[in-house]
């Protein structure tokens, strides 16, 4: 497994990122430790978390995922395993975050609690990347970056990213950053995939010029480019079925970006794509996420070992120009496929 520098840190992490989302919700324990187990034996060392896993959030499932991965972090040697959490951040109108009773601002009390109790949950001293789930707009950046930084100098955290941040946002964070003499944001974990490719517009540029790490969640898009959804379909078990049929509010509008008429017809054409190469497009689409040159570590999820095998498939593959090209014509035809990606919102 290749691997690359996140930002301009010490971390040097696999290409490929383990996301752990599932994990002790739609994959129990045993399971979870099963894909971890497989990650690793194939050269996986960034495991990628967050205070609110798993998927969806819910009060009584709060913290379970770090608690799973810490268990398992466990039965391997600290030094080779690259740990990434999140605090959770505002729920901008989506939702209340089932934390600390929704007081989810980013502010020093708020970001304290939730480095402690993380290090708790994942029976570490030490977290490799703490990373912002969301911004808080409403805080001063050298706010936050002060309190994230005394946190790296208390040894309690390594570096820190953002999640689910805009270009201006980190352009701010990073202006913070020069001008206070703060540490900085050294990734930025936003969803990019095949049929979402706004990364490649304006956060393109400031990671390339700032040497900032973007780390690709949902090369899959939720799923949508396993084909599963294909036909109308919507399988058992999955997702955005659940979602669908039972879901709050947010969770059906999430859903409506997710699947769509444009999405599917993009899978579709992407899937042939995939076909003429000889490969299962899980498998394309994580390769194509991680030959970006801005991109540090791709966040693959699975809730099966056979799940995350397509994806490994992808480690040492290039696409090829005509495959990239083909790839790109679909997003000339049908550019956003996506639709709204929720940043608009912040």
């Amino acid at each position: 497994m290749k691997k690359r520098r996140l930002g301009k840190t010490g971390l040097v992490v696999s290409e490929i990122c383990m996301g752990t989302m599932t994990f002790g919700d739609q994959c129990d324990e045993a399971l979870s430790f099963r894909i971890m187990d497989h990650a690793y034996e194939h050269g996986i060392d960034f495991y990628d978390a967050a205070e609110m896993y798993p998927v969806p959030p819910r009060e009584e499932t709060f913290g379970i995922t770090e608690e799973v991965v810490g268990r398992w972090m466990q039965t391997k040697p600290r030094g080779t395993v690259l740990v990434a959490t999140k605090i959770t951040g505002p729920g901008h109108g989506w939702f209340v975050p089932p934390v600390r009773h929704g007081m989810t601002m980013l502010d020093r009390h708020q970001i304290t609690r939730a480095v402690e109790d993380s290090l708790r949950r994942l029976q570490t001293d030490y977290i490799d990347l703490y990373q912002t789930h969301w911004p808080d707009h409403g805080m001063r950046y050298e706010d936050i970056l002060e309190t994230l930084t005394e946190l790296v100098h208390q040894g309690k955290i390594r570096a820190f990213g953002c999640s689910n941040e805009t270009s201006w946002g980190l352009m701010k964070s990073l202006w913070a950053s020069d001008v206070h003499g703060l540490g900085r944001y050294e990734t930025v974990q936003n969803n990019f995939s095949l049929i979402n490719r706004r990364c490649q517009n304006e956060l393109a540029q400031v990671c390339r010029q700032e040497e900032v790490s973007l780390l690709p969640y949902s090369p899959l898009a939720g799923g949508v480019l396993t084909g599963k959804y294909l036909n109308d379909a919507f399988p058992d078990g999955a997702r955005f079925s659940a979602y669908a049929k039972h879901g709050n509010e947010r969770q059906k509008q999430m859903t409506k970006r997710f699947i769509n008429s444009r999405s599917l017809e993009a899978t579709a054409r992407l899937q042939a794509i995939a076909r003429d190469a000889g490969l299962s497009l899980t498998t394309m689409a994580a390769a194509w996420s991680k030959q970006h040159d801005f991109v540090g570590s791709t966040i693959v999820g699975a809730s099966t070992v056979e799940h995350l095998t397509e994806s490994l498939k992808a480690t040492d593959l290039i696409l090829d120009a005509e495959t990239l090209q083909r790839i790109d014509e679909i997003e000339e035809a049908l550019p956003n496929a996506f639709g709204e990606d929720g940043l608009r919102r912040l």
